[in-house]
């Protein structure tokens, strides 16, 4: 009988310890969960930040703004503050828009080197393009663009009719070259295009500040773009995820209000 007694007393124990470890871990998991649900302030860019802009102007400029997140949703190392310690230091390479601002990102100085590798079997090629034709400070190390080139039209020939359609003076714009990797943004490069007047630059490029791109092309479209390098007018464009471009894609001045050809 004392046996039972006992028996009974000692799982009556185990039962009631089982009880409070169970609420014990469920206070616990309560509390870690209020925990990661805390708001926690952090910096996310609003607008694209260029490499060398600080933290006071990027701030001013309302380049980047404060948010809230959700503590366990906070990534690693990300910037939480802007104070006198740190509002000095200067994004150390380019920040696109939308992005949670992480400490590493902002630094003493910019970095020098912002390259890739020369994928094998390619060529390196450099081209100075102004803001607006390399898509401002959106294109960096990895992206892919499509190159197009503005050119005069000219027909071959000494007869009327063909000296007629020179002196127009017509203008064709067409796709030199697409999914071409930006393997570094050259620092050699960073002057105002020259131009005797302001607005517009000569030969219809439009002023802003050179900077160089060095891209990764195929051996035999190197010869295409030092051709096009020294004698037409090249733009960048920015692709997209899985965006194709066509590469017959032209238009010249006759064409461009009905489309392209």
């Amino acid at each position: 009988m004392g046996r039972r007694i006992l028996a009974i007393l000692a799982a009556f124990v185990l039962a009631l310890v089982g009880a409070v470890l169970v609420l014990l871990y469920a206070r616990g998991a309560d509390q870690r969960a209020l925990e990661g649900a805390q708001p926690t302030t952090v910096y996310v860019s609003q607008s694209a930040v260029p490499a060398g802009r600080s933290l006071r102007d990027a701030l001013a400029q309302n380049l980047i703004s404060k948010t809230q997140l959700a503590a366990k949703a906070v990534p690693a190392g990300a910037l939480t503050t802007v104070d006198q310690a740190n509002e000095a230091r200067v994004a150390v390479a380019d920040i696109p828009p939308g992005t949670y601002l992480l400490q590493s990102q902002f630094g003493s100085s910019v970095m020098t080197q912002r390259t890739v590798p020369v994928p094998p079997g390619m060529l390196a090629i450099s081209v100075s393009l102004t803001d607006p034709q390399r898509v401002g400070t959106f294109v960096t190390p990895g992206s892919y663009i499509t190159i197009f080139e503005t050119y005069a039209e000219k027909k071959f020939g000494t007869d009327p009719a063909t000296k007629q359609f020179n002196d127009l003076g017509l203008k064709a714009t067409s796709v030199l070259l697409s999914h071409v990797q930006v393997i570094g943004m050259g620092s050699s490069t960073q002057l105002p295009t020259a131009s005797p007047t302001s607005g517009t630059a000569q030969n219809g490029q439009t002023q802003g500040n050179q900077l160089l791109v060095t891209v990764a092309v195929a051996p035999q479209d190197s010869v295409r773009l030092v051709h096009a390098i020294n004698q037409y007018i090249l733009y960048a464009g920015l692709e997209g995820q899985n965006t194709k471009v066509p590469p017959g894609m032209s238009i010249d001045d006759a064409t461009v209000n009905k489309g392209t050809q």
